[in-house]
């Protein structure tokens, strides 16, 4: 090997060793924790420090790369340092129109009126640090909607509490049948839908002395943001 081929190679190495390639070929610049969190936030519905205290880590340590990176996408950061739980939003901005990189789901009204009670779960216990709840407690405050039969009911409330512990992670097993509900629930719903979703869901309940009938399906969720159907 000739003395200029031996130089360039050992260039060539140096640089290969201060870089972030994880393998040959990669041309990102990210660390391998900080790419493992963004692609987390991506996949939603969120990142737990309790749940996954690596990643949570990595996450504080970076945030502002992570978030540059997210606004490359139109996306926004956010993040509870006391709940210690983050996840991204569409930007929102008055300057231009932005799409949205954030995958929607349909909630049914069952999905929609679970989320609210186990939200009122958590308001109603200020400063506490968990707030454990058992399946039958959210079922009782649910049953006001029966409207068909009564295994047909139960099978749908328990198709929406699986979403609620499968696929928005909201609920969490605290043992012997008990739940501990994610403060994420205070995100779901802003605050004006809360109301206008509770007027409504009170006038289907019977609860303000009138009568109303529902759709099956009401709400769009969209990792972290509720939006109308």
């Amino acid at each position: 090997m000739s003395e200029t081929t031996a130089a360039e190679a050992a260039v060539a190495e140096a640089v290969e060793e201060d870089s972030s390639a994880l393998w040959r070929g990669d041309t990102g610049t990210l660390q391998e924790t900080t790419r493992r969190v963004l692609l987390e936030l991506l996949k939603g519905p969120y990142v737990s420090g309790a749940q996954n205290p690596g990643l949570w880590a990595a996450l504080v340590a970076d945030q502002e790369t992570i978030r540059s990176r997210l606004h490359d996408l139109f996306l926004d950061l956010v993040l509870d340092p006391y709940d210690e739980f983050a996840f991204t939003r569409k930007v929102e901005t008055h300057d231009l129109q932005v799409p949205s990189a954030l995958r929607a789901e349909r909630l049914t009204f069952l999905d929609t009126a679970m989320l609210l009670v186990l939200r009122q779960f958590l308001l109603a216990a200020p400063g506490e640090e968990r707030v454990i709840i058992g399946q039958d407690e959210v079922y009782e405050q649910l049953s006001v909607y029966r409207d068909g039969d009564e295994s047909t009911f139960l099978r749908n409330l328990n198709g929406s509490w699986g979403r609620m512990i499968n696929r928005l992670r909201v609920l969490h097993s605290a043992g012997e049948d008990r739940f501990q509900i994610s403060p994420m629930v205070r995100f779901l719903i802003d605050e004006d839908r809360v109301r206008e979703l509770t007027a409504v869901y009170r006038r289907i309940a019977g609860t303000d002395g009138t009568e109303y009938t529902h759709d099956t399906d009401d709400t769009e969720y969209t990792d972290g943001q509720e939006t109308d159907a």
